[in-house]
């Protein structure tokens, strides 16, 4: 069932809002209120220590320090049971970007996503978190 109600704007701020979702490519206001709403939702799942999550830890790093690597190699393996997959890009003749992508209980993929992030040796790292939303129509 769908339920319509009513949002009071302010006119610069709706103004901003119609400009963005057009740019975003969204037919109408409500398509884009819908997917803010179950963006939030989605987010608030993360926070569930034990909801099975997903993650992708964006990390780059300069090759020519080994340590870095094998320090996240390590990780890897040490949390075999929650990555799912990896991919190495080199970037260039120095840098390379790891994307780790990770898989289980909230509080578990936050703490080794963040822990490989955080290494010494890597220059960027960013973890970004997501959910089946199974729970969200």
């Amino acid at each position: 069932m769908t339920v319509r109600f009513g949002v009071s704007l302010d006119e610069d701020l709706l103004e901003r809002f119609d400009s963005l979702i057009d740019q975003m490519g969204y037919e109408n206001r409500s398509e884009a209120v819908r997917d803010l709403i179950r963006e939030k939702l989605v987010e608030e799942e993360w926070q569930a220590p034990n909801e099975e999550i997903f993650g992708a830890a964006f990390i780059v790093y300069d090759h020519h320090t080994m340590s870095a690597l094998n320090r996240l190699n390590d990780l890897q393996h040490d949390h075999v049971e929650n990555v799912i997959s990896t991919m190495h890009v080199h970037i260039d003749e120095h840098n390379c970007l790891e994307i780790v992508l990770l898989k289980g209980p909230g509080e578990k993929v936050r703490r080794v996503g963040q822990k490989m992030c955080s290494l010494k040796g890597v220059k960027y790292g960013k973890l970004n978190l997501g959910t089946t939303g199974k729970r969200i129509r």
